[in-house]
C-alpha cells in the first residue's frame, strides 16, 4: 500500500527483455538507501518488487502484461519515474491509498501554466469517468492528486510548483501516456452496486 506521495525521481538505467521477464534497473538515492529485496517500490504508481539493489540502484522483473497495460511500454533509458516506498505501520497518511495497480493509461490533453499553478487535463480509458468525483481523488504516474474536473472519462488537477519540482509531472508533455489509479473506495462502491444489480 502506498500514499501516493512520490519521495524521489528516479532514473531508467535500463529496461530490457530478460529470459524470463523485463528487466528494469532504475537509479536512485532515498529509496534505494532503504529497501531490502522483496520490498515493494511503487515505480510510476505500479507495485513492483525489488529483486536486486546495489550501488545505488535498483532492479525489478517486469511481466509482459505490466509493460502493455502501463505506460512503461514508452520507457526507455535516461528517462525519469516516480519513486516511493510502501507505507511503513504507523507512517503519516499525506495522499490517499493507493494500492500500486495500475487501472489503465491516460493521454494528457492539455498541460499549461495559469498563474503560478498548472493545468493538467487527462484523457483517461474508457468508462474511468464513473470511478472519478469532483474532489475525489487519483493517482497519476503514483501521485496522489485532487480531481478538479470531470468531463466524460477525462478529468483535470492542479498541480502546485512542488509537485511539478518533486514529480516527473513537471517534465510530461501533451500526447504523453501517464499510469492512472482510481480511488479504491471508488471501485469497491462501483462493484457493490453492480452485483446488487444483477
Amino acid at each position: 500500500m502506498f500514499t501516493g506521495i512520490v519521495e524521489e525521481t528516479g532514473r531508467v538505467a535500463a529496461f530490457a527483455r530478460g529470459a524470463e521477464a523485463w528487466l528494469l534497473e532504475v537509479a536512485g538515492c532515498v529509496v534505494v538507501a532503504d529497501v531490502a529485496i522483496g520490498d515493494s517500490v511503487a515505480v510510476n504508481g505500479c507495485c513492483l518488487t525489488v529483486t536486486r539493489r546495489e550501488d545505488g540502484r535498483l532492479w525489478f522483473d517486469v511481466l509482459e502484461e505490466t509493460r502493455r497495460l502501463t505506460n512503461f511500454s514508452a520507457l526507455a533509458p535516461g528517462a525519469t519515474v516516480n519513486l516511493e516506498r510502501a507505507l511503513a505501520a504507523g507512517g503519516r497518511l499525506g495522499g490517499h491509498f493507493v494500492s500500486g495497480h495500475i487501472d489503465g493509461t491516460g493521454v494528457i490533453e492539455m498541460f499549461e501554466p495559469r498563474g503560478k499553478d498548472h493545468y493538467l487535463r487527462v484523457s483517461g480509458p474508457a468508462g474511468g469517468g464513473r470511478l472519478l468525483v469532483t474532489k475525489g481523488s487519483v493517482a497519476v504516474n503514483g501521485v496522489s492528486l485532487t480531481v478538479a474536473e470531470v468531463a466524460g472519462d477525462s478529468f483535470a488537477v492542479w498541480l502546485i510548483p512542488h509537485t511539478l519540482a518533486a514529480t516527473n509531472l513537471g517534465a510530461r508533455r501533451t500526447g504523453d501516456l501517464v499510469n492512472l489509479e482510481f480511488d479504491l473506495l471508488a471501485k469497491h462502491v462501483e462493484k457493490l452496486l453492480v452485483s446488487r444489480a444483477g
